[in-house]
């Protein structure tokens, strides 16, 4: 049968298409924007006919109707990571989670840990010979589809076909649904003096022919901001956003020097604008690749000078970082923090930035404290921790004692925060 004959076969509404959903299914779905917006609310309109149904994602981009308390035995979300559409549904607990490592996770689907009964996607427009991109979001989704027993891909023009080993073919696709509305879009996160300070200290640590981790947030964009003059820098990341563009565009980024993979930007997930979407396609600067590939702390650690910048909410005198959660109120997720931190641990050259502002909630709170709040979710161990950096400075942890950590961490703490910090030290015998 001709590929387009079978595509025809295949191709359906996304109504119909929730019949491929049976109770008990667990729905896995990609990171992001990589999530498909007519599957998931013809999912949220059907939800009542559903029981003990789950849906596992990354960063839920959208409020769909099936995030619902009232429905929870009908469709629930499973957050791998917190973001604004499932903190507050985790927070109140009716959103469940699981515990992760971002690179782990196609293994754990692999092994039968985490289920992947049923997959929805967004996809690329089929090519000649058959296959659909799922650049968006290739993460855990493409272990997911080797594992589903239905595989459902909304089809859209403007998901870019990219390169990588990011491609599903229509054998393998159960269903699909076809849509034309342009891609979820996701601004630049706002950089104030403080972010803008604390890029400063890293962007000056940063060398030519380094290769780049970069998170999202507003400090590592304020990093990006200041790495235009730089020259040769290389990207191996778990996410590709306009911060990562505009160092192409400004020829920042030629990934010329990279030892491993060079010539090519490494990424497993898209975070940005249409124009960064647009650059995507059939770009071949560009591959995205699964999670346990690009994430991988052995593979990611063969870059050499490989730099992972990486946000925390508070961390304590040992190093330990809660980046997750407040106290024991989830906020966000593991994401790919810890496996970036030890990849740049173990290059050649590496260096693993913890970035953070010295204090939340208008300078009242010190976000360098003696011990982590009760409950906090350790996302950077203390065994793993290597610069540290406040808009006061550059604490480098890695090879110190506790108590030199102790000074080096209250040194870079808020001023008016300094005494206190060095009398709890004192009382918890750090010093």
């Amino acid at each position: 049968m001709q590929m387009r004959d079978l595509y025809q076969q295949k191709r359906t509404t996304a109504a119909e298409a929730m019949r491929h959903v049976k109770n008990g299914d667990f729905i896995v779905v990609p990171t992001g924007v990589g999530e498909p917006p007519a599957l998931l609310t013809a999912l949220s309109d059907q939800r009542r006919d559903f029981l003990d149904v789950k849906v596992g994602q990354i960063l839920a981009m959208r409020k769909y109707a099936y995030l619902d308390p009232e429905t929870v035995d009908h469709v629930r979300h499973v957050a791998f990571f917190y973001g604004g559409a499932s903190r507050a549904g985790g927070q109140a607990g009716w959103i469940d989670f699981i515990p992760n490592y971002f690179s782990e996770i196609p293994a754990q689907i692999e092994r039968g840990q985490m289920a992947a009964d049923v997959v929805f996607s967004m996809a690329s427009r089929m090519d000649d010979e058959g296959f659909f991109a799922l650049s968006l979001g290739v993460d855990y989704t493409m272990a997911a589809v080797a594992k589903a027993r239905a595989v459902v891909l909304e089809v859209n023009p403007n998901v870019p076909y990219a390169f990588g080993e990011c491609r599903v073919h229509i054998s393998q696709v159960t269903s699909l649904i076809e849509s034309d509305e342009p891609v979820l879009e996701v601004g630049l996160p706002k950089i104030g003096p403080v972010q803008v300070a604390i890029g400063k200290y890293v962007a000056d640590m940063i060398e030519d022919g380094s290769t780049l981790q970069i998170g999202y947030g507003g400090i590592p964009d304020a990093v990006v901001m200041q790495l235009t003059h730089k020259h040769d820098l290389g990207i191996h990341t778990e996410m590709i956003g306009d911060g990562i563009l505009s160092l192409v565009e400004c020829g920042a980024v030629t990934n010329r020097r990279k030892n491993y993979l060079p010539g090519k930007m490494i990424a497993t997930f898209a975070l940005g604008s249409k124009k960064l979407y647009r650059f995507m396609e059939r770009n071949p600067m560009l591959e995205m690749h699964p999670v346990n590939f690009t994430n991988d702390p052995a593979l990611a650690g063969l870059n050499d000078n490989m730099v992972a910048i990486n946000a925390t909410l508070q961390i304590d005198l040992l190093g330990q970082c809660g980046s997750e959660s407040l106290g024991s109120a989830p906020f966000s997720g593991t994401g790919g923090q810890s496996d970036f931190v030890r990849a740049a641990n173990r290059s050649r050259g590496g260096k693993a930035f913890i970035v953070v502002p010295s204090t939340a909630r208008n300078d009242t709170i010190s976000r360098i404290v003696p011990v982590l709040s009760p409950g906090t979710h350790v996302s950077t161990s203390k065994n793993d921790i290597n610069y540290v950096v406040t808009e006061y400075g550059v604490a480098q942890l890695r090879g110190k004692s506790a108590k030199q950590r102790a000074k080096e961490l209250i040194g870079i703490a808020h001023p008016d925060f300094r005494e206190e910090l060095t009398a709890q030290a004192r009382l918890i015998h750090l010093l």
